[in-house]
């Protein structure tokens, strides 16, 4: 059993033990999450929905539609449950996708009870180490991805100046990165500087409500767009597309970052 806070348990359906960790699969009322060597969820999947992203912070990571209807590329740092990778590849067919995960045990349970695709030509999961990747890969991503936690938190080689100066360096002129944070992580302002140095002070915060989460997307230059009759127009087009709450979105992005009354400011 997995207790859930408030409350609530959670039955266990598979464990995988490893030396380092475990890697567990619970479920209840119909959601079922993986755990990485606690009772905290990594990812949480609607049996019946399976493509569509149960938690909000997932959602969150989709806010890169709103500054860019162009992606045709995305790097994700880290598997989970699959769940943003997946949602991508059943709703945007045309970008294609690649996800660095350095667990076997995660891509081995993520295909066999969150239902990640198989390898084809828009879609791939790399078994490796992220930081190593990114290294090797400059300019090549127009969305990269991090979300990478394991039993302990963000690893550190995730979460350095270094790696926040690799990502910048792998996104195309016009990319952006999105990484989730827990806001409550007492580095989180520390983080939050490396990022900007990296990206040039051009950063966004986005926090998705509880149970803390918190993305933060850096971009590589400023959008062209920032006006907020324009960033709603286009959430208004998004929802219609989407079960995702993009206009409310746009509304926390005007709450927790710097705007005047007709735009966000960025550079």
């Amino acid at each position: 059993m997995f207790k859930l806070g408030a409350g609530m348990f959670a039955r266990s359906i598979h464990r995988r033990v490893t030396e380092e960790s475990s890697v567990d699969v619970s479920e209840s009322n119909g959601i079922r999450s993986l755990h990485l060597g606690s009772d905290t969820v990594q990812s949480s999947m609607r049996v019946k929905a399976p493509f569509e992203l149960e938690l909000r912070y997932t959602r969150g990571m989709m806010a890169f539609l709103l500054f860019s209807s162009k992606v045709k590329n995305l790097l994700a740092i880290g598997l989970g449950g699959g769940s943003v990778p997946k949602y991508i590849y059943h709703h945007l067919p045309d970008i294609d996708t690649r996800v660095v995960e350095i667990n076997p045990q995660i891509i081995s349970i993520a295909r066999s009870h969150f239902m990640v695709p198989e390898d084809d030509e828009r879609f791939s999961v790399i078994e490796g180490d992220g930081v190593a990747y990114l290294q090797t890969h400059h300019e090549t991503a127009q969305v990269l991805m991090i979300d990478a936690f394991d039993s302990k938190g963000i690893p550190p080689d995730l979460c350095s100046q270094d790696f926040f100066d690799q990502c910048a360096a792998a996104l195309t002129i016009d990319g952006m990165m999105l990484i989730n944070l827990w806001g409550s992580d007492k580095n989180f302002d520390i983080y939050c500087q490396r990022i900007e140095e990296s990206f040039k002070q051009r950063i966004l915060i986005l926090p998705t409500g509880r149970p803390g989460n918190i993305v933060v997307i850096g971009f590589r230059k400023s959008p062209n767009d920032l006006r907020w009759s324009s960033l709603r127009e286009r959430a208004k087009t998004l929802e219609a597309e989407h079960k995702i709450e993009f206009l409310e979105f746009v509304e926390k992005l005007r709450e927790h970052n710097e705007a005047t009354s007709n735009r966000l400011l960025l550079d």
